[in-house]
């Protein structure tokens, strides 16, 4: 796996990011949104999965069959299963939690890799250019297949970081750990401890180890046509971000790897994301 993990030089900021790089990867982007990040006690918070970005912006039409993890992690470390929560496809929203304890939960859902995307071979090459994904194209230059279509599986890993009540700032270690997904986004500190600080540092691990040259991404939820900034991650997979304003915020990232030939698909990639809120004194 080591041609997957490039040394790169950390820091390469795209700030103000144009619409047009999107391209029909922006389809994927997944991430789980609760009507609200900051609740109190007992009270019912209704869920949304989301896909898609500014006027492309929707509910994800993903069906229940395809999830395979939807759990709350709670101030203790415990695992709370939400699957019986889920109502895709409800009327206002895609499932509803209830969060009785005081403290920082850990939403996570992860689905099965079911899904493909084939795109043209010039969508697949602009794809591949605007996620980051420099060693899958590399190994397409590599074997002259850059006038090829591309098709990928593809799976989802989201997270969303929730606030019930007052944080304990000695419970919020499942925040800033590996949960063990196969893509995830995990910030050194906790997003709620940012009131003296708007600088926030992430460090990505696939398959359980640091990913270097990853490409993550920052939106503003509240304005999310495109990112407001994205950033390389270095050899240790650490990038930070400064968070501008309090608000709503999503992190996300794209990494991929080749799959054996003969099959359907030349590449299995995983999306992921990590979403929350920055306090009202960032």
């Amino acid at each position: 796996m080591s041609c997957w993990r490039p040394a790169y030089r950390c820091g390469l900021l795209f700030a103000a990011m144009n619409m047009a790089a999107a391209s029909a990867a922006s389809a994927h982007d997944f991430w789980a949104q609760p009507e609200r990040f900051r609740n109190s006690p007992e009270s019912s918070i209704a869920m949304t999965l989301q896909v898609g970005h500014g006027k492309d912006r929707q509910r994800s039409r993903i069906s229940e069959s395809r999830i395979t993890r939807f759990a709350a992690i709670d101030p203790t470390g415990r695992e709370i299963d939400l699957r019986s929560n889920l109502d895709l496809g409800g009327s206002t929203a895609d499932g509803t939690i209830r969060l009785t304890n005081p403290g920082v939960y850990l939403l996570v859902l992860e689905t099965d890799n079911r899904a493909q995307s084939h795109l043209p071979a010039d969508r697949f090459n602009r794809y591949l250019e605007d996620e980051g994904l420099t060693p899958a194209l590399e190994l397409r230059r590599r074997m002259g297949r850059m006038q090829t279509d591309g098709a990928e599986t593809y799976s989802r890993r989201a997270k969303s970081i929730i606030l019930v009540g007052s944080p304990d700032p000695s419970q919020q270690s499942q925040v800033t750990r590996p949960i063990g997904l196969a893509l995830e986004i995990v910030p050194e500190v906790s997003p709620y401890d940012l009131s003296s600080s708007s600088l926030l540092p992430v460090r990505v691990f696939y398959e359980g180890s640091p990913l270097a040259g990853a490409l993550v991404k920052l939106t503003d939820l509240e304005n999310d046509a495109a990112p407001i900034a994205a950033q390389r991650t270095d050899n240790s997979g650490q990038t930070t971000f400064a968070i501008p304003r309090a608000g709503n915020w999503l992190l996300n990232v794209v990494w991929t790897k080749p799959r054996p030939p003969g099959g359907d698909t030349d590449f299995e990639t995983i999306f992921s994301s990590l979403t929350f809120a920055a306090p009202k004194g960032s």
